[in-house]
């Protein structure tokens, strides 16, 4: 217990924790671009986690009477989860199937979104109780919080869902 009293001993835990937090920032990014397709970023993110992760193991085993840095592990790990989601939320990169489901106000809200550059597929619907609209506007991701302030201005009860999608091929998407 008198590495407790070391600066030397914080560091090096302080050292792992960083190494921990790098290397599941990019395994959370690196896992996010696998399922957009995006070999290359995959095979980059992928080789630097590995290298990082190695040296903050091996940081680990070689002094396992350290509780300090066991810790400094585990919480680099836990820590590095969030800031990889942080991240990725900031890139904000991919795109978006919106599904709008309004029972009034389909072709109104339809015409703001395509009023603001984006593709809208209306479909005639019927729901519980009656008919209804339901509109798919495929978007960027960062664009779709710009998306749902169009529709909840122009329908305040509009049902709406969004889902991930990787574009195959064809159709509109704005650049």
């Amino acid at each position: 217990m008198e590495y407790l009293r070391d600066p030397h001993a914080w560091l090096f835990a302080l050292l792992i924790f960083a190494l921990r937090v790098g290397d599941m920032s990019l395994d959370t990014i690196r896992v996010l671009f696998m399922v957009r397709g995006k070999k290359l970023l995959v095979w980059v993110l992928g080789f630097f986690q590995a290298l990082i992760f190695v040296v903050a193991i091996s940081s680990v085993l070689t002094q396992l009477n350290n509780v300090l840095n066991v810790i400094g592990y585990a919480t680099g790990f836990a820590t590095g989860n969030i800031v990889g989601m942080m991240i990725e939320n900031r890139l904000a990169i991919g795109h978006v199937l919106i599904n709008i489901i309004s029972s009034n106000r389909g072709t109104f809200i339809a015409e703001r979104l395509r009023a603001s550059g984006y593709a809208v597929t209306e479909i005639a619907g019927r729901g519980m109780n009656g008919t209804v609209f339901e509109l798919h506007a495929s978007v960027l991701r960062k664009d779709v919080s710009q998306v749902e302030t169009i529709v909840l201005e122009s329908d305040p009860q509009a049902f709406v869902t969004a889902e991930d999608v990787r574009p195959v091929r064809r159709g509109f998407w704005r650049a």
